[in-house]
C-alpha cells in the first residue's frame, strides 16, 4: 500500500468464523479516492435518456410505466437486520454499531424493465431500505428521510462494465431489444445459458453471456453483491447478502422444477417457502486495503478476497409472512424507490458507476410515479408496510 496512506491495523473475523485472527490495513475514506472520469457527464446524460425510453416503450405497450431495470419482483419481505455483537472497531460504521437494530423492507426481482416469464432468466437482484434511522446525517439529496437503501445483484461480485461510458452500450443493447417478443427473448436466455455452461465446461465462461442468461435456480439461495463501491464510515467497502440459515443454503444452486411452465415460478417457490419458513442472511462487508488492486473508479475489477475477505457485520431474519400480497405489492412496486443514493453520508456511494446512479435512478423513478399517477413514498415507519 502507497506509504501516503496511515498504516491502520485491525483485527477482525473472517468468513469461517473461527477464533483465527488476521491483521490488515484499511484504507481510509478520503473524497480523494474518487476521480471524475473525462466525458462523465454526457454519459451520464445519454445513460439517463437511454434508462427513461426503457420504461417509455414498456408504458406505451403495457399502459404501466415500470422501473428500466428490475421491473419484476418475486418476494417482498419484512424483515429484521441486527448488528452483530462481536464486530471489530474497523466495521462499526455508520448503521453498523454493535447491536443496533432496524426493520428492513427486501424485495428479490430480475434484471430486465418489462414484466417477462420467468423462464426467461436472467440476473436477479436484490434491494433493501432500511427504515426508521434516525439522527443521522444524510447525503444532500436525501436530508429529512430516515431511510438507508442498498441495491444488489447476483453472480460475478464485480460489475459488468468499468465505466458509465462502457454500461451505456449494454443499456443500448437493452433498449433496441426491448420491444423484442417473449418467444424471442427466450431463445436467447436459453442459448446463452447453455453456452456459458459450455464454457464453463472447458475452464471458461464469460460475464457478458451471464448478463443474458441465468441458470433456473430458486432466487431465495442467491448470494447478492453492491458490485460497486461505497463509504463505511472511515473506510471504503463493497457489501454483500448472503445465505445464513440452512433453509437458504439448501437452496443455492436448486433448480426450480418446472419452471417454463409457470409466468411466476420464482414468485410462487418464494409465497410456498414463507407459508412456514424463517429465513436468516449475513450482512457481510468487504474493507478496501489497496486502491491499486481494489480500484474505487473501476467496478469491473474484483477485489480480491486474500486481500480482505467479506467479514458478517449483522444478519437478517425475515419470519414466515405473506411474502406476495397485492396490498404488499402496489406498495413496493408501484409507490417505493430503491436507490443507492438514499443513504447516510456515512455510506455515500462511490465512483463513476454510482455517480451515474444518482441521475438514472432519480429520473426513471420520477417517469415512473409520474405516469402512473402514483404518490412516491419514502416511509417513515414499517408499519406502513402492507402485511
Amino acid at each position: 500500500m502507497s506509504r501516503s496512506f496511515t498504516r491502520l491495523k485491525r483485527l477482525h473475523a473472517d468468513l469461517s468464523d473461527t477464533t483465527d485472527r488476521c491483521e490488515y490495513m484499511y484504507v481510509p475514506f478520503s473524497d480523494s479516492v474518487e476521480t471524475e472520469h473525462p466525458g462523465e457527464a454526457q454519459a451520464f446524460s445519454e445513460l439517463t435518456a437511454s434508462m427513461r425510453h426503457i420504461s417509455e416503450i414498456v408504458n406505451d405497450r403495457s399502459r404501466n410505466a415500470y422501473r428500466s431495470v428490475h421491473a419484476k419482483s418475486h418476494c417482498l419481505l419484512n424483515a429484521q437486520m441486527t448488528v452483530l455483537n462481536d464486530i471489530s472497531p474497523p466495521f462499526q460504521q455508520g448503521l453498523f454499531q454493535i447491536g443496533a437494530e432496524y426493520p428492513i423492507i427486501m424485495r428479490f426481482s430480475t434484471n430486465p424493465g418489462d414484466i417477462l416469464p420467468d423462464s426467461i432468466s436472467s440476473p436477479r437482484g436484490l434491494a433493501i431500505k432500511v427504515v426508521g434511522v434516525e439522527n443521522s446525517e444524510m447525503v444532500p439529496s436525501h436530508v429529512g428521510q430516515v431511510t438507508q437503501d442498498f441495491v444488489l445483484v447476483n453472480g460475478s461480485k464485480a460489475f459488468g462494465a468499468p465505466d458509465a461510458a462502457a454500461f451505456l452500450k449494454g443499456v443500448k443493447l437493452l433498449e433496441q431489444h426491448v420491444t423484442d417478443s417473449d418467444g424471442l427473448k427466450q431463445v436467447v436466455s436459453t442459448s446463452t445459458r447453455l453456452l456459458e455452461k459450455l464454457l464453463e465446461s472447458v475452464g471458461g465462461g464469460s460475464e457478458t453471456l451471464k448478463a443474458f442468461g441465468h441458470p433456473e435456480t430458486n432466487i431465495l439461495g442467491e448470494s447478492f453483491y453492491s458490485k460497486a463501491p461505497i463509504r463505511y464510515g472511515a473506510y471504503i467497502a463493497k457489501l454483500s447478502i448472503q445465505p445464513a440459515s440452512d433453509n437458504l443454503k439448501a437452496l443455492t444452486g436448486k433448480v426450480v422444477p418446472n419452471l417454463g411452465k409457470h409466468y411466476s415460478g420464482l414468485r410462487d417457490e418464494a409465497v410456498e417457502f414463507f407459508k412456514t419458513e424463517t429465513a436468516e442472511w449475513n450482512v457481510c462487508i468487504q474493507l478496501c486495503t489497496d486502491l491499486q488492486k481494489m480500484p474505487v473508479e473501476d467496478p469491473s475489477v474484483e477485489w480480491p478476497e486474500d486481500l480482505s475477505p467479506y467479514v458478517p457485520v449483522a444478519r437478517i431474519v425475515a419470519r414466515a409472512q405473506n411474502a406476495y400480497s397485492a396490498e404488499r405489492r402496489v406498495f413496493v412496486d408501484e409507490k417505493l424507490s430503491f436507490n443507492p443514493w438514499h443513504c447516510l453520508a456515512a455510506h455515500r456511494p462511490l465512483g463513476n458507476i454510482m455517480r451515474a446512479r444518482f441521475h438514472a435512478y432519480k429520473a426513471s423513478s420520477d417517469f415512473r410515479h409520474s405516469a402512473n399517477g402514483r404518490e412516491m413514498v419514502e416511509p417513515r415507519s414499517i408499519s406502513e408496510l402492507p402485511d
